[in-house]
């Protein structure tokens, strides 16, 4: 039996590119969506967006026709073979990769008016600290930090946990560690990044799940196809349905806590 809970919006960001974090945001929307749950996925890496492409689907619009007012946002949004909503950004328009706080706003009004009984958003951001992107993560009520076990991506997603940190005084920052040898090596990767996190941020991450590393992600990909369904079996389908458990187990964040009040007026209030 599903919870009686508003809405629930995540924010899944990375400090560098190519650690994985659409592919978690879309296997973990695919995998909400098998335990029954309804899922809305944004795609908000609005110069390069792909999600898409792992779910199979072609949108005939996307959400740089909202943003120029040739569209409504529910007019955009495509259902996926798995159940998923996804609202599909703009891949390969320049002038998306660069927004600011003006069209950050924007976002929020077009969230604001969508008329959808969702359980779940999932704000797949940008990779990087680009103003945009903090300013999304600020906007949603819990942020997943996607990161690799190698110095570059630890190194980014550490400067990413301070901006949002210190200079949005954000909380609800959970570390997902992905392609790690074993759940054993993803716990010792949030400890370590944790250990700094407290020693000189004053700040404590949260920790659900990590996903090992498995060739049959880059298979699944490869058929345009989560890997919950390409290889259901395998072990980073068993992981992402964990971490799906895991979110869906988290108590609700009572009210809106973003800085820009995400979609809240609609999507997280009293249903």
């Amino acid at each position: 039996m599903l919870l009686d809970r508003p809405t629930e919006v995540i924010g899944v960001a990375s400090g560098k590119g190519g650690v994985g974090k659409t592919t978690l945001s879309v296997n973990l929307a695919v995998a909400l969506a098998g335990l029954g749950h309804k899922v809305l996925l944004f795609d908000a890496d609005l110069g390069l967006a792909n999600a898409q492409l792992s779910l199979g689907v072609r949108p005939p619009y996307n959400f740089s026709h909202v943003l120029a007012g040739t569209k409504t946002l529910s007019e955009i949004i495509v259902r996926s073979p798995q159940g998923v909503m996804l609202v599909p950004g703009a891949s390969g328009v320049q002038k998306m990769a660069s927004i600011g706080a003006q069209e950050v706003g924007q976002i929020v009004a077009a969230f604001s008016e969508l008329d959808a009984d969702v359980d779940y958003l999932i704000v797949d951001a940008a990779a990087g600290i680009a103003e945009s992107v903090m300013l999304l993560m600020a906007a949603t009520q819990r942020r997943y930090i996607v990161v690799r076990d190698e110095p570059s991506s630890i190194a980014d997603a550490y400067g990413a946990i301070k901006v949002l940190t210190r200079d949005y005084g954000l909380d609800q920052l959970y570390l997902v560690p992905n392609m790690v040898a074993s759940q054993a090596a993803g716990r010792q990767l949030y400890s370590r990044i944790n250990d700094v996190c407290g020693r000189f941020l004053g700040k404590t991450l949260h920790y659900l799940h990590s996903i090992e590393a498995d060739e049959q992600i880059l298979n699944s990909q490869r058929h345009h196809r989560s890997v919950l369904e390409h290889a259901p079996s395998s072990a980073a389908a068993r992981d992402f349905r964990l971490l799906a458990e895991a979110t869906r187990a988290l108590d609700p964040i009572d009210g809106p806590s973003g800085a820009l009040q995400f979609f809240m007026e609609r999507l997280c209030g009293p249903r």
